[in-house]
């Protein structure tokens, strides 16, 4: 069975303490969403988890190994894989060649021809197989998302997480980036996903992580979280628009016009519009 522990760890950055005393559980193919206000800490955290930054205190382990002292090839080899806020693809390479590198890299002395129908097969159900020639750079942004998502199935990790995989994509790709999600979790994996895209996050999730300052200030079932006053709190002060969408699906309630940003940067997910844009944080 898939676990992941995190246990109180800690992260400085010289007198700024952006993590403390982060503490949860993983065990078996959960569905987890994570949020939190801007600079609540949910990149930093997502790094540590994958190598590119290390603790300040605390261990991180996954599957009975202790992997916070690993750098993110060695962490991906273990079986974790993650996306970034900002896709990250072999830009000169093909999207078919994009596909291989994951695999070779995990197979080595391996040929491409070994992961070809493999690679056609993720090309296919991620509707970009006609753009298998295409060079990478030429792809739009949704599709460099598409792109990215189908590198992880070819490195077929046990635990993905996903960085806002639904920021700045057209509706129909979203629909699909949804249906990925569903998909390997349903065969077996365990997702955390990072979103300011509230009804998707809610829709997806089994169960609900909230960062604020660093703190975990709340775990457990969404619809008992987004109600929780203490995340509706942690959200003043932070963000308005950020803060009317966690009330508005606390609620229930339908989006309005007034919810989406005046620079027409709205978009739609599977349940309902939303007008959020995937910010970073620390």
């Amino acid at each position: 069975m898939i676990t992941l522990r995190v246990n109180e760890v800690n992260k400085n950055f010289g007198g700024l303490q952006v993590l403390n005393g982060v503490s949860f559980e993983v065990k078996g193919s959960e569905l987890i969403g994570l949020i939190g206000p801007n600079g609540a800490g949910k990149t930093t955290l997502t790094n540590i988890l994958d190598g590119a930054l290390k603790p300040s205190s605390g261990t991180v382990y996954l599957n009975g190994k202790r992997i916070d002292p690993f750098p993110p090839y060695k962490v991906a080899q273990v079986g974790l894989g993650r996306t970034f806020q900002v896709t990250r693809s072999f830009r000169r390479m093909t999207v078919l060649e994009n596909l291989y590198v994951p695999a070779l890299a995990m197979n080595h002395g391996a040929s491409r021809k070994q992961f070809e129908k493999q690679a056609l097969e993720v090309l296919d159900f991620l509707t970009i197989a006609h753009l298998r020639n295409e060079y990478a750079r030429a792809l739009s942004g949704g599709q460099q998302k598409l792109l990215e998502l189908g590198r992880l199935l070819m490195l077929d990790p046990d635990f993905i997480i996903l960085d806002e995989p639904f920021a700045g994509v057209h509706p129909k790709l979203m629909e699909i980036i949804y249906q990925w999600i569903e998909r390997v979790n349903g065969e077996g994996k365990a997702v955390i996903i990072i979103s300011h895209d509230m009804d998707t996050i809610f829709s997806l999730s089994r169960r609900l992580l909230v960062l604020n300052y660093g703190v975990l200030i709340a775990d457990g079932d969404p619809a008992k979280v987004r109600k929780d006053p203490v995340v509706i709190e942690a959200y003043l002060g932070h963000d308005n628009q950020e803060l009317r969408e966690v009330s508005r699906v606390a609620a229930g309630s339908p989006k309005t016009a007034s919810d989406i940003p005046e620079n027409g940067e709205g978009r739609t997910s599977r349940v309902d519009s939303s007008g959020l844009t995937g910010e970073g944080d620390a």
